[in-house]
């Protein structure tokens, strides 16, 4: 069997940026999961002594606090200033520009609509930053009942699928005099999504590898899923049942973008060694 890795693919710029934060900064914690990846998060905390906490309000004044790539609500962030906190800032800068657009749109008069997951860290902290308030929603059905000012100014989480965004921006243009569409889904994404577009047409098996409550793998493997019916979202290559790959020629794989090299290359090896006999 052929297995072949999507063109693009794993940990992308900010997760990158961030695990070289953590790392440089031993004998620390972080506030929230650093990425959405519970065995990287296990190494960092095993080999750099960087901790876990989901409480803000457990660190101490001079203690080291990282905040996570997917940022953390406005009036948190302040919160650990006040109390004198060595706050170490992780967030991704791409979660940090839809941040300042809710903030600057906000307060200049325009009511804000995010797309995105309300539940999701990074749409926690993006919404805070909206002055006077925003609405986060899933699809154009979440608008219909909504009672929105003339002006309205659009952002996106930045792992979300470019298609459902657009539906929600076509919905909202000729309805209001002013809609303010900020591109706001990044770079990593867009490539790792047509990369697992493009590979999923041909694969017979698709394996998409990362956490369970990665929002971006979960994208990943939808997209997958519409081009490959056997595709499969496995954390690790504990995950893998070797029955999927019977009578299958060709293996794609993908991962998200907080997923390490080292557990890619342990699925892989895995494959090869049970599969490929």
């Amino acid at each position: 069997m052929h297995i072949e890795l999507a063109e693009n693919y794993g940990f992308c710029f900010g997760v990158k940026r961030a695990i070289k934060i953590a790392e440089e900064n031993k004998d620390s914690a972080t506030y929230g999961p650093l990425i959405h990846n519970s065995k990287e998060i296990e190494r960092l905390e095993k080999d750099y002594k960087v901790g876990l906490t989901d409480d803000h309000k457990s660190f101490k004044s001079g203690e080291k606090a990282i905040v996570r790539t997917h940022g953390i609500p406005k009036g948190e962030l302040q919160e650990l200033k006040d109390n004198s906190v060595d706050v170490v800032d992780a967030t991704c800068p791409y979660v940090t520009k839809p941040q300042q657009i809710c903030q600057e749109m906000s307060e200049a008069g325009y009511d804000i609509v995010i797309f995105g997951d309300e539940a999701h860290p990074e749409i926690k902290g993006v919404k805070s930053y909206a002055t006077y308030g925003a609405t986060v929603v899933t699809s154009p059905e979440d608008l219909e009942d909504l009672k929105l000012k003339d002006r309205v100014a659009l952002v996106a989480q930045t792992t979300r699928k470019v298609e459902d965004y657009m539906k929600v921006a076509n919905y909202l243009i000729p309805r209001h005099k002013e809609v303010r569409v900020f591109n706001t889904i990044c770079n990593a994404t867009f490539e790792n999504q047509e990369a697992v577009r493009k590979i999923s047409k041909k694969a017979d098996v698709m394996i998409i590898i990362g956490g369970k409550n990665s929002s971006n793998t979960k994208q990943l493997f939808s997209i997958s899923d519409d081009y490959c019916q056997n595709s499969y979202h496995i954390e690790d290559e504990n995950d893998l049942n070797y029955d999927w790959f019977k009578g299958k020629k060709f293996c794609g794989i993908s991962a998200g973008a907080s997923t390490p090299d080292w557990i890619i290359q342990n699925v892989v090896d895995s494959i090869q060694k049970n599969v490929n006999k």
